[in-house]
């Protein structure tokens, strides 16, 4: 009878083990927030063929799933991986070539740089970014006249930190064509008593653009892998390029395919009459790891070099309103083409009177339809009358909380008290439009998620300023931000069902980390780290 039972005993564990399902990986004993609809919690889950198959309580894994890999994380906490919902991806690993201005605190400090950089590079054509005036304690633009005694043979382009204006020497004016008497709509080549002070903004700057020698294979291969490094050390599986030409997008896509680039890339369409041309007639492209179905469009500059368009004048400079980059029959014309394919349309508007013409842009060429998703990059400063026009169920808002911190120093300087009210407004644009799509804007800001997350919540920038937070009623909760940093964001591109949460069926992207951003004091947020990222269940940091 003993016998008989051992024998029974024996093929029921055989039973068992058999009727485990075989999985690639089984993760246990993790604080899992899945950000599901339920925005549920779990401990386990399992992984095969790239996806979640299973997610639940560790008990419930192991029973039902065995793997090859079982990785117990012993209680740290587990996230959707990072969505970057505004980006310049490639601009990033570009910026890597060239002279770092990032964190300047004087004009001073701007050139030390450069003469260090070309001492060591010897750079044809010295090429920098990050520079703020804003930072300095001389607050207005800096001039050329340095540059032109330090390097009058070697031409120099200087980005400012947003990306919308120019510091340029007199050689490369030369180069371009420009003098005092170019003239250029949608921007402004600054002029101090008749001469050319160095400074373009904005639609001048394309003339420069034209004179910077353009990047060969090898170098914009190494720009995107030392892009990619960086975002995969900070848990970001997926970023949104706000912006990318035809040769770039399909780089990326080879480099995809040969498993020589890891990330998940959402590519805005740069607006150029040659890409518009290429893609607009042809569905869009989409692979796992490549999505090509928007065009980014430029509406209007940046507040910080007083491009961003104004209803009223600026505040510190009178009668100055800014200038849009297209115009508005340009961008009615542009908008009404892309409303009649399966194209996003999202446009870069800052100030107030740009983002009530993309707004009633929008609202107009999509009557009618549902489900077209298209979005206001940064909807940095609204009219109090156009942000109901936010509950456009085809409109979201796709914002940039870092952008909040870094500015609010100045940003009453440029808008006044009145009209700083509406901006950065973020819990107001997310109580009307019913999500917004977290990102950064680097490499305008930082690539860390953690500011984001930290800027989004506290409303304070990495010093911890200010004590109260910058307009603290348009904080949003730590839900809510890890919402717009994962399933938000990934609505924004259409890839909901795919990604953005830890669910079954989606791609098994996710980050552990150090700390649980979600229950720590608000304070120690910046002090996480991300201990290990995974896409499609590989471990890639």
């Amino acid at each position: 009878m003993q016998k008989l039972t051992i024998f029974l005993l024996l093929i029921i564990v055989c039973f068992s083990c058999a009727e485990k399902e075989q999985v690639d990986m089984i993760l246990t004993n993790a604080k899992v927030y899945t950000v599901d609809a339920q925005f549920s919690n779990a401990e386990a889950f399992a992984i095969k063929d790239g996806k979640f198959v299973a997610v639940g309580t560790t008990e419930e894994i192991q029973g039902k799933y065995e793997a090859s890999e079982t990785l117990n994380v012993n209680g740290n906490t587990i996230l959707p991986g990072f969505i970057d919902a505004h980006c310049h991806f490639y601009g990033l690993g570009l910026n890597k070539q060239s002279v770092d201005l990032i964190g300047t605190k004087s004009y001073d400090e701007v050139i030390e740089r450069i003469v260090a950089f070309q001492k060591e590079k010897s750079t044809p054509f010295i090429i920098g970014r990050g520079w703020d005036q804003n930072d300095w304690e001389v607050k207005e633009f800096p001039t050329k006249e340095r540059l032109d005694v330090l390097f009058p043979d070697t031409p120099i382009a200087l980005t400012r930190v947003d990306g919308h204006a120019y510091l340029v020497n007199q050689k490369a004016l030369d180069m371009a064509g420009i003098t005092s008497e170019t003239k250029i709509e949608g921007g402004e080549i600054q002029l101090k008593n008749g001469k050319l002070t160095g400074i373009l903004v904005d639609n001048p700057m394309d003339l420069i653009d034209k004179v910077i020698p353009q990047p060969n294979r090898t170098q914009q291969i190494q720009a995107l892998q030392d892009a990619q490094t960086e975002c995969l050390s900070y848990g970001l599986t997926t970023v949104n390029d706000a912006g990318l030409n035809r040769d770039v997008i399909n780089l990326i896509d080879s480099l995809q395919k040969a498993e020589a680039l890891k990330i998940r890339m959402y590519a805005m369409i740069s607006n150029t009459p040659e890409n518009v041309e290429y893609y607009i007639n042809k569905e869009p492209y989409k692979t796992d790891y490549l999505n090509v179905r928007s065009f980014k469009v430029y509406g209007d500059g940046a507040l910080g070099s007083r491009g961003a368009v104004l209803k009223e004048s600026y505040t510190d400079k009178e009668n100055h309103f800014g200038a849009m980059v297209i115009s508005p029959e340009e961008l009615s014309k542009l908008a009404a083409r892309i409303a009649k394919t399966k194209y996003q349309m999202n446009t870069h508007a800052i100030g107030d009177s740009a983002n009530y013409q993309v707004l009633k842009t929008y609202a107009k060429v999509l009557e009618g339809q549902t489900n077209r998703r298209w979005k206001i990059e940064h909807a940095q400063v609204i009219d109090e009358p156009d942000f109901e026009i936010f509950k456009n169920e085809n409109i979201i808002p796709s914002v940039q909380p870092t952008h909040a911190t870094s500015d609010m120093y100045w940003a009453g300087d440029r808008l006044g008290e009145h009209r700083e009210k509406g901006a950065y407004a973020y819990k107001k644009l997310l109580n009307l439009s019913g999500k917004v799509a977290l990102g950064t804007d680097f490499p305008v800001e930082y690539v860390s998620p953690f500011k984001t997350f930290y800027a989004a919540v506290a409303r304070k920038d990495s010093k911890h300023y200010p004590e109260g937070g910058y307009q603290k009623e348009n904080a949003l909760s730590r839900e809510e931000t890890l919402k717009g940093m994962t399933i938000w964001a990934a609505y924004s591109n259409f890839e909901e069902n795919e990604k953005g949460s830890i669910e079954p069926g989606k791609f098994a992207d996710f980050i552990i980390l150090d700390q649980n951003i979600m229950e720590i004091p608000e304070n120690d947020i910046l002090k996480a780290t991300v201990k290990s990222t995974y896409i499609a269940g590989k471990k890639v940091k």
